[in-house]
């Protein structure tokens, strides 16, 4: 599937794109790896993105998977949080013809993080990491999440206070490519109190947070119970970014 759609892209009539489960990105990545390489636009929509795949078990759940490919070079992948953020993912796919870029979706339906404007969860996929939630005094403390983990992040900053903010990143790519300017506008040096939350392993995290920063991730495979629960047995939730936080 993933080869068909490289000879299509290097044809250069149509834009190819393919999709499956996130898990089955092993089958395809020879093929995915020689995209970036040869810098083809596919644009690669595959789904069940993390634990929440629930009873499948720990097979079908890519813990490892997303950090995977974001390390192959020219590689881009989104990870929205809301619709609104798959919407701008889907237009910064598009618009990009000079590589490949992977959109990883969700199973579990996601809330709507409405309390976010909907023109900046947009446009701000496009730049790759953006204020979801600017603090309202002296900043002290920074959280960051991507895909279906931003909402635990929202849901933190509204007990931890005024001082916070949150910062999503959808795309570790698209937001290293941005200007050093745009970077620490978004992520000011001065402040090293932070905390990164996502449904994976956590090493390529610490680029943002730094040695003083705590990562709450998976580093493990996952188990076999409802996509809540699993969740939860895991530590991936809210509280325990509000710990984290706390614990800095």
């Amino acid at each position: 599937m993933a080869s068909i759609a490289n000879g299509i892209a290097y044809d250069g009539i149509f834009r190819p794109s393919v999709a499956t489960f996130l898990v089955f990105a092993d089958y395809s990545r020879p093929a995915m790896r020689l995209a970036a390489l040869a810098k083809l636009p596919v644009v690669y929509i595959y789904t069940h993105d993390s634990v929440g795949v629930g009873e499948d078990g720990p097979t079908h759940q890519p813990v490892e998977t997303v950090s995977g490919l974001r390390v192959i070079p020219g590689f881009d992948v989104i990870r929205p949080g809301d619709p609104e953020e798959t919407a701008g993912a889907y237009a910064a796919a598009l618009e990009r013809i000079d590589g490949p870029t992977l959109l990883a979706l969700t199973r579990q339906a996601l809330p709507l993080l409405n309390d976010v404007p909907s023109d900046l969860r947009r446009s701000g996929v496009t730049k790759g990491g953006y204020v979801a939630v600017r603090e309202t005094a002296e900043l002290t403390h920074i959280l960051l999440a991507s895909g279906s983990e931003l909402q635990y992040a929202v849901n933190a900053a509204k007990i931890l206070g005024a001082g916070v903010r949150v910062v999503s990143v959808p795309c570790f790519e698209r937001f290293n490519r941005q200007p050093a300017d745009y970077r620490e506008s978004v992520l000011p040096a001065a402040c090293r109190k932070r905390v990164a939350i996502e449904a994976g392993v956590t090493g390529l995290w610490y680029q943002y947070v730094g040695l003083d920063g705590k990562v709450i991730g998976i580093d493990r495979f996952g188990m076999s119970a409802p996509g809540a629960t699993v969740f939860k047995e895991l530590g991936i939730t809210t509280e325990a970014v509000v710990a984290a936080a706390q614990g800095l």
